[in-house]
């Protein structure tokens, strides 16, 4: 039998955070209806996710098998190279600024525009490289508003294990963790070379002894999305399980 697809729009909004039109690429499932509810999957590097990732494909898969639920997925692309990096980094200048943006802006209108199930653990946040970090420190930071969080090969620094230790715990979080065996070096957007494996087990440490409900594992290959997408199966049915 043919997998049923969803449908792909996109749209903008304005954010006064980030003082910027933010483009948003929309997935809705098969059989959507504005009449059920949905989960929310809100992927960083959203373009990434969509193009190289096969992200719409690849659920689609999972829903003909009943192995996950309908999910809409949302899309949030960087426009540019240094400003993801503004915006992404632990340390960004606008780093805030979208944090802020998803909390207070996109998820309010996704809320008022798609029937969403508006309880954190039916929204996932999700991110490759520093796109995952941005997400786990804005559940992090919001964990009243986002309960889930799905990331590939995150960028770790002090700043993000000390989010991690000084967090209050009144919200528990679902996290998925994967980082590649040969992501020893790996070449940066600013030019740099940085080991991702050693702080990415380091956070594994943290995250073990949290209350966190927590998933990782080590898998064969490098930061790439060759890897990443061949993961997304597995991610997906641990985040979002039928």
């Amino acid at each position: 039998m043919a997998t049923l697809q969803g449908t792909l729009q996109d749209t903008t909004i304005q954010s006064k955070y980030l003082d910027d039109e933010v483009t948003l690429l929309i997935y809705l499932p098969p059989n959507y209806t504005p009449l059920s509810s949905y989960d929310l999957l809100i992927c960083q590097d959203g373009k990434d996710f969509f193009q190289l990732g096969r992200i719409p494909r690849q659920l689609e898969a999972l829903i003909s098998e009943y192995e996950v639920r309908e999910t809409i997925i949302i899309g949030v692309p960087y426009p540019s190279v240094p400003e993801r990096r503004e915006r992404y980094h632990p340390e960004g200048k606008r780093s805030e600024a979208y944090r802020k943006f998803l909390a207070f802006e996109l998820l309010p209108y996704l809320d008022d525009n798609f029937p969403t199930h508006q309880l954190p653990s039916a929204r996932t946040l999700a991110g490759d490289s520093l796109a995952g970090t941005i997400s786990l420190l804005t559940a992090l930071e919001y964990p009243t508003l986002f309960g889930q969080v799905m990331m590939h090969s995150p960028y770790v620094d002090e700043h993000v294990m000390r989010a991690v230790r000084d967090h209050q715990y009144k919200n528990s979080l679902s996290l998925y963790h994967v980082i590649g065996s040969e992501e020893t070096i790996v070449k940066m957007t600013n030019g740099e070379e940085a080991d991702f494996l050693t702080p990415n087990q380091e956070l594994s440490e943290l995250l073990e002894a949290s209350p966190f409900t927590y998933s990782f594992r080590i898998f064969e290959g490098n930061h790439t999305w060759t890897y990443w997408q061949k993961d997304l199966p597995t991610a997906l049915k641990v985040m979002l399980p039928f």
